[in-house]
């Protein structure tokens, strides 16, 4: 017998479709972009290392077997102009006693600077919680990443809290009844 999953809105993988780009499921082909991608000096800055070996093996693996978690959303961030893959969104860390996940996202080079981020922000937070029925998605942010920390206000995240120190580190979140008033445009 097969175990039901966590919650429908997390198996289900969802296209979601804006003006400027498509979040869509991740495939094992996605894999060399996404190794571009995670060795950007700009997201290894923002990100850190990954506690994997990132090997194309690992990577195909990884981005290949997605689509099969019940208890996390990747999605891989395009260019809706032109289909290049330049990110992930991901909803992961899902407490199903509080309702709530853990949020975090990167995007390449070819992502940044365009909106792009901003609403595949909007894209996946809205669907947490109009879809899987989220109360809550928190994330964590690095002090010096003011590109990020912008977005994530400007889509309606309210800092909690902060580590302080040389790796400065914010936490943010954002509530289901807040996010039916202003939609991600507070």
């Amino acid at each position: 017998m097969t175990p039901e999953p966590l919650t429908p809105g997390f198996a289900a993988k969802p296209v979601l479709t804006g003006e400027k780009t498509v979040l869509r499921p991740f495939t094992a082909a996605d894999a060399d972009t996404m190794a571009e991608i995670i060795e950007d000096p700009e997201v290894l800055r923002f990100t850190g290392e990954s506690p994997n070996d990132l090997t194309p093996g690992f990577l195909r693996s990884w981005y290949g077997s997605r689509s099969a978690q019940t208890d996390r959303l990747d999605l891989a961030v395009t260019d809706r102009a032109t289909g290049q893959l330049v990110g992930e969104v991901v909803l992961y860390e899902w407490d199903p006693a509080d309702r709530a996940c853990t949020f975090r996202t990167l995007l390449g080079p070819a992502g940044r600077n365009r909106g792009i981020g901003t609403e595949a922000v909007r894209l996946v937070v809205g669907h947490g919680f109009d879809h899987i029925g989220l109360h809550r998605i928190a994330l964590d942010v690095f002090g010096h990443n003011h590109r990020a920390h912008h977005v994530y206000e400007k889509v309606g995240f309210t800092e909690e809290g902060r580590t302080g120190g040389p790796y400065d580190e914010i936490r943010m979140s954002v509530l289901a009844p807040d996010w039916a008033k202003h939609r991600g445009r507070p």
